[in-house]
């Protein structure tokens, strides 16, 4: 298998886990302060990649040259996942995953002005797809919201957190001096670390952690091992090994995930009208992923 063919996989899989925080993410994020639980997240990560990295001994000393690198990489990763559970708090799950969509047009941006990373006329045109699906469901598929702009307050916060994931990828590519995925992500989980307690202490002092409803550990837990320190490994892992754009085009399989996530925990699908909004994401990412004689990129 190639070097990109495992990139794409590690950006399914990827995908896949991500729609799980989205699922999970609405059920907690009323029950605990977002940024208490973005800094526990972090926490957790950075201690569980850390034993995987004492157990394959690859140790953490090849992560630790010009450390102000991940102060920067992990403040705006943390500054994502902040505005993500904020804006759960009243952002529908698939609404949210919609949202998130429109990362690849922002990355896009991002990837030309950091990386000088050019796109095709094609790859263009699937960004305008997947930009029209993402707000066919964040409007509800209602003609009338769009006119008014009639968006929730929910999903402007996270679409704000969205930007920063998109200025994430490209800058991670650019900053990375030759780590390996793992130390380079134990790297900037530890820098977002440090970065959100430091804000967030006093609100995890005043928190009466045994009056926590089981959702927010279950989330905690999710979060900490599948939706961070997996998701984390995996999108450094593919960052390294195809554009921007490319890497932020699997975002397109969110919404899709969630509706899968959401049956599985008992809600019912969506209506029909929003389906259709789904679609267009995944013919957006088709049109990325297509195979074809010129990469369509340049670095």
């Amino acid at each position: 298998m190639s070097e990109a063919a495992r990139g794409h996989l590690a950006m399914l899989t990827f995908s896949a886990l991500v729609a799980g925080s989205f699922a999970l993410g609405t059920r907690a994020a009323n029950e605990i302060d977002p940024t208490a639980l973005t800094a526990l997240r972090f926490g957790l990560s950075a201690l569980i990649l850390w034993a995987v990295l004492l157990a394959l001994g690859t140790g953490v000393r090849s992560a630790m040259k010009a450390p102000w690198r991940y102060i920067v990489l992990g403040g705006v990763f943390a500054l994502y996942f902040v505005l993500m559970f904020e804006g759960l708090k009243t952002a529908p799950s698939v609404s949210a995953a919609a949202v998130f969509t429109l990362t690849p047009i922002l990355a896009a941006g991002f990837g030309w002005m950091l990386m000088r990373q050019v796109t095709t006329k094609r790859m263009a045109l699937a960004l305008v797809i997947g930009g029209i699906g993402a707000l066919w469901v964040i409007f509800r598929a209602d003609w009338a919201a769009f006119k008014a702009f009639d968006v929730g307050r929910g999903e402007v916060i996270y679409f704000l957190g969205c930007i920063a994931h998109a200025l994430y990828t490209p800058l991670s590519r650019r900053l990375n001096r030759g780590e390996g995925a793992f130390p380079y992500t134990f790297g900037i989980l530890m820098g977002g670390s440090l970065v959100l307690f430091a804000i967030a202490l006093p609100e995890l002092m005043r928190i009466d952690w045994t009056a926590l409803p089981s959702i927010v550990w279950i989330t905690l837990a999710y979060l900490a091992v599948f939706a961070s320190s997996a998701t984390f490994v995996l999108l450094q892992y593919a960052t390294l090994r195809l554009p921007s754009a490319k890497v932020m085009a699997y975002t397109y399989l969110t919404p899709s995930w969630v509706v899968l996530w959401e049956l599985a925990l008992g809600n019912t699908a969506p209506p029909a009208l929003i389906l259709g909004g789904v679609g267009l994401t995944i013919i957006a990412l088709l049109l990325l992923l297509k195979n074809q004689a010129a990469e369509g990129w340049k670095a």
